[in-house]
């Protein structure tokens, strides 16, 4: 088996394809660009639905929804999309299934998505209080 060296910026785009604790880094490569491998290729169509997917379902998010999170010192304000299977499409095109990756991809640290993360039409509501409400209803 061959080793190469990748940036941080792949491997952040590998983790956002995989499924953790099954997939390795050459699983997600070959499932993308060798279509005969054991797992097909991952369309939106049949990708695995993403955290977000039951505030969808309970009505509490919808596909389209923006979420940003605002950094003052830095001047930056971060933007993801609410995807129709409850994943996050940032800036760059890039999508996660889940809103901490989604927010690291977008400031370079670790940092909690729900807590951070708000509604852009109401930025008084976290995406944290959204899944105390999902929780209250469960």
């Amino acid at each position: 088996m061959r080793s190469i060296e990748i940036d941080d910026e792949v491997f952040a785009f590998l983790q956002s394809r995989s499924e953790p604790l099954v997939d390795t880094p050459n699983d997600v490569l070959r499932r993308l660009f060798l279509k005969d491998a054991n797992r097909p290729a991952e369309t939106p169509e049949d990708r695995r639905p993403g955290d977000l997917m039951p505030f969808i379902t309970a009505g509490l998010l919808k596909a389209g929804d923006k979420l940003i999170h605002v950094q003052p010192r830095r001047g930056l304000t971060h933007e993801a999309t609410v995807t129709s299977d409850g994943w996050l499409e940032i800036e760059d095109g890039r999508e996660f299934p889940k809103p901490s990756p989604a927010l690291k991809a977008q400031t370079g640290v670790d940092i909690n998505g729900y807590g951070k993360y708000v509604l852009k039409e109401n930025p008084g509501v976290r995406l944290q209080d959204l899944r105390e409400q999902l929780r209250g209803e469960a």
